[in-house]
């Protein structure tokens, strides 16, 4: 298997299958950053970013939006002064696709 980041992403719709327990287990050492958190029932990808200050935040909050962009995947962005907190899940879905682990690493690329 490839990098996680290198890979691609796949269209999916609502009825895309989301990621069963065992392709967590084999996808998140990929992303050992991140949590995977519940909120109102529905799996989400998590993690924050440190930075000196707001302006680094900021520039690191467009950089994502960029990878985003390009993928047709959009992320929740929370950008405060010094942090960035990022949250990838399949809207459409309710849940946790493949392509959130791959952007969550594409993140994290970002972020070196």
């Amino acid at each position: 298997m490839s990098h996680l980041s290198e890979q691609p992403c796949e269209a999916c719709g609502w009825d895309a299958p989301q990621v069963t327990s065992a392709e967590i287990d084999e996808l998140k050492p990929g992303i050992p950053e991140w949590q995977i958190v519940e909120r109102d029932g529905i799996m989400q990808l998590e993690r924050v970013f440190k930075f000196r200050n707001f302006k680094q935040a900021l520039a690191f909050t467009n950089r994502v939006g960029e990878i985003a962009e390009e993928a047709g995947h959009h992320p929740a962005l929370l950008t405060e002064w010094g942090k960035t907190t990022v949250t990838w899940w399949s809207h459409e879905m309710k849940g946790l696709h493949k392509n959130d682990f791959i952007l969550a690493a594409r993140t994290d690329e970002v972020a070196e």
